[in-house]
């Protein structure tokens, strides 16, 4: 129910723009969101947006990455800017409401220096 895409090959500096599609769910009550998984690592915030449009953004992300929706489009984008290595991992959105979430397969992500 949710297809992220967007991932891929960037060098340092650069920049990507993932997005994620949903379907099947009522988009606009969820909270949408941007989760982040490097080898070893746990997985972490990115970003993350609710209904009403209050962003959350985890350590280190802000000003570098913006997080936007489209409730008509039922997406979910994340803009990442200025991209270094240690943002290289696994990208995942997720769609929250309640005790229901949901997750999308992740988009994988490599910044090369």
């Amino acid at each position: 129910q949710l297809q992220a895409s967007g991932g891929g090959l960037v060098q340092a500096g650069g920049s990507l723009r993932l997005s994620c599609a949903a379907s099947g769910l009522i988009f606009s009550i969820y909270t949408v969101g941007w989760y982040r998984q490097a080898p070893g690592n746990q997985r972490e915030l990115v970003a993350s947006t609710t209904s009403g449009g209050n962003t959350v953004f985890g350590d280190s992300k802000r000003g570098r990455f913006t997080i936007s929706r489209d409730n008509a489009q039922k997406t979910v984008y994340l803009q990442m800017n200025n991209l270094n290595p240690e943002d290289t991992a696994v990208y995942y959105c997720n769609a929250g409401v309640g005790i229901q979430t949901y997750w999308g397969q992740g988009t994988l992500v490599t910044v090369s220096s």
